[in-house]
Protein backbone atom coordinates (compact mmCIF):
# COMPACT_ATOMS: atom_id res chain seq x y z
CA UNK A 1 0.00 0.00 0.00
CA UNK A 2 1.30 3.42 -0.48
CA UNK A 3 -0.65 6.54 1.05
CA UNK A 4 -0.31 9.53 -1.21
CA UNK A 5 -0.73 13.11 0.75
CA UNK A 6 -3.42 14.67 -1.72
CA UNK A 7 -4.94 18.53 -2.17
CA UNK A 8 -8.60 19.52 -3.79
CA UNK A 9 -8.28 22.19 -6.06
CA UNK A 10 -10.24 24.42 -2.85
CA UNK A 11 -7.22 23.76 -0.68
CA UNK A 12 -8.46 20.70 1.38
CA UNK A 13 -5.61 18.45 2.37
CA UNK A 14 -6.26 14.43 3.24
CA UNK A 15 -4.48 11.22 2.72
CA UNK A 16 -5.48 8.42 0.42
CA UNK A 17 -3.99 4.94 0.35
CA UNK A 18 -3.70 3.22 -3.07
CA UNK A 19 -2.21 -0.43 -4.16
CA UNK A 20 0.36 1.11 -6.70
CA UNK A 21 1.27 4.57 -8.21
CA UNK A 22 -0.18 3.46 -11.37
CA UNK A 23 -3.46 2.88 -9.57
CA UNK A 24 -3.46 6.36 -7.95
CA UNK A 25 -3.15 7.05 -11.60
CA UNK A 26 -6.12 5.07 -13.08
CA UNK A 27 -8.70 6.27 -10.28
CA UNK A 28 -7.54 10.07 -10.84
CA UNK A 29 -8.30 9.94 -14.45
CA UNK A 30 -11.69 8.02 -14.11
CA UNK A 31 -12.24 11.18 -11.12
CA UNK A 32 -12.58 8.36 -8.34
CA UNK A 33 -10.45 9.84 -6.62
CA UNK A 34 -11.97 13.10 -5.08
CA UNK A 35 -12.00 15.46 -2.25
CA UNK A 36 -14.17 13.97 0.90
CA UNK A 37 -14.58 17.25 2.45
CA UNK A 38 -15.97 19.32 -0.78
CA UNK A 39 -16.01 16.41 -3.17
CA UNK A 40 -14.07 18.01 -5.68
CA UNK A 41 -12.32 15.36 -8.27
CA UNK A 42 -9.67 18.19 -9.42
CA UNK A 43 -6.70 16.79 -6.44
CA UNK A 44 -3.21 16.51 -6.43
CA UNK A 45 -0.94 14.48 -5.18
CA UNK A 46 1.86 16.10 -2.36
CA UNK A 47 5.17 14.50 -1.64
CA UNK A 48 5.16 11.87 0.92
CA UNK A 49 7.15 9.32 2.07
CA UNK A 50 4.66 7.04 3.51
CA UNK A 51 4.65 3.19 2.42
CA UNK A 52 2.25 0.55 3.87
CA UNK A 53 3.96 -3.01 2.82
CA UNK A 54 3.59 -6.66 4.45
CA UNK A 55 4.01 -7.89 7.88
CA UNK A 56 7.77 -8.99 8.62
CA UNK A 57 8.85 -5.97 5.86
CA UNK A 58 10.74 -2.56 7.22
CA UNK A 59 8.44 0.03 7.18
CA UNK A 60 8.02 3.90 7.75
CA UNK A 61 4.80 3.91 9.08
CA UNK A 62 3.75 0.32 10.82
CA UNK A 63 0.24 -1.49 9.79
CA UNK A 64 -2.79 -1.73 12.27
CA UNK A 65 -2.18 -4.56 14.38
CA UNK A 66 -4.81 -6.79 12.15
CA UNK A 67 -2.71 -5.73 9.23
CA UNK A 68 -5.91 -4.17 7.89
CA UNK A 69 -5.11 -0.64 6.56
CA UNK A 70 -7.44 1.78 8.46
CA UNK A 71 -9.26 4.50 6.81
CA UNK A 72 -8.21 8.52 8.09
CA UNK A 73 -10.04 10.57 6.22
CA UNK A 74 -9.25 14.62 6.28
CA UNK A 75 -7.82 14.56 9.89
CA UNK A 76 -10.62 12.19 11.38
CA UNK A 77 -9.59 9.13 13.35
CA UNK A 78 -9.77 6.39 11.16
CA UNK A 79 -11.91 4.81 14.56
CA UNK A 80 -14.43 7.93 13.99
CA UNK A 81 -14.66 6.99 10.48
CA UNK A 82 -15.55 3.95 11.31
CA UNK A 83 -18.18 4.53 13.34
CA UNK A 84 -20.33 6.74 11.45
CA UNK A 85 -19.89 4.76 8.10
CA UNK A 86 -21.32 1.80 10.88
CA UNK A 87 -23.92 4.00 11.56
CA UNK A 88 -25.08 4.67 7.84
CA UNK A 89 -25.15 1.10 7.54
CA UNK A 90 -27.47 0.90 10.10
CA UNK A 91 -29.68 3.47 7.87
CA UNK A 92 -32.36 2.81 5.89
CA UNK A 93 -31.60 4.88 2.38
CA UNK A 94 -34.56 6.76 1.24
CA UNK A 95 -33.14 8.92 -1.36
CA UNK A 96 -35.01 11.54 -3.05
CA UNK A 97 -38.00 10.81 -0.31
CA UNK A 98 -36.17 11.69 2.06
CA UNK A 99 -38.16 15.20 3.27
CA UNK A 100 -41.32 13.72 2.40
CA UNK A 101 -40.54 10.80 4.52
CA UNK A 102 -38.38 12.73 7.46
CA UNK A 103 -41.63 14.46 7.14
CA UNK A 104 -43.83 11.53 7.69
CA UNK A 105 -41.93 10.47 10.92
CA UNK A 106 -41.53 13.54 12.44
CA UNK A 107 -45.58 13.93 12.43
CA UNK A 108 -45.95 10.25 13.40
CA UNK A 109 -47.44 9.03 9.98
CA UNK A 110 -44.85 6.90 9.31
CA UNK A 111 -42.32 4.16 12.30
CA UNK A 112 -40.08 5.88 13.55
CA UNK A 113 -36.43 4.58 12.26
CA UNK A 114 -33.25 6.19 10.97
CA UNK A 115 -33.61 7.07 7.76
CA UNK A 116 -30.92 9.30 5.38
CA UNK A 117 -31.26 10.78 1.45
CA UNK A 118 -31.24 13.91 -0.62
CA UNK A 119 -32.68 17.11 -0.23
CA UNK A 120 -32.25 20.20 -1.62
CA UNK A 121 -31.07 22.92 0.20
CA UNK A 122 -34.64 24.91 -0.23
CA UNK A 123 -36.38 20.94 1.22
CA UNK A 124 -33.53 21.26 4.10
CA UNK A 125 -34.39 24.64 4.69
CA UNK A 126 -38.11 23.63 5.09
CA UNK A 127 -37.45 20.96 7.28
CA UNK A 128 -35.59 22.77 9.82
CA UNK A 129 -38.31 25.57 9.94
CA UNK A 130 -40.96 22.20 10.67
CA UNK A 131 -38.94 22.21 13.58
CA UNK A 132 -37.23 18.40 11.81
CA UNK A 133 -33.87 17.71 12.99
CA UNK A 134 -31.65 15.84 10.64
CA UNK A 135 -27.93 16.53 10.01
CA UNK A 136 -25.94 16.36 6.64
CA UNK A 137 -23.98 13.74 5.71
CA UNK A 138 -20.46 14.41 3.61
CA UNK A 139 -19.63 12.74 0.58
CA UNK A 140 -16.91 10.26 2.01
CA UNK A 141 -19.12 8.92 4.83
CA UNK A 142 -22.12 7.71 2.67
CA UNK A 143 -19.92 6.97 -0.22
CA UNK A 144 -21.73 9.19 -3.37
CA UNK A 145 -20.49 11.91 -4.44
CA UNK A 146 -23.13 15.16 -5.48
Amino acid sequence: MIVFDLRCAHGHSFEGWFASGEEFVRQHDLHLVRCPICDDARVERLPSARVHVRKGTATTDPPPADDTPQETIAGFPADLVAKLREIVRNTEDVGERFPEEARRIHYDEAQKRSIRGQASREEAAALTEEGIEFSQLPPFITGKSH
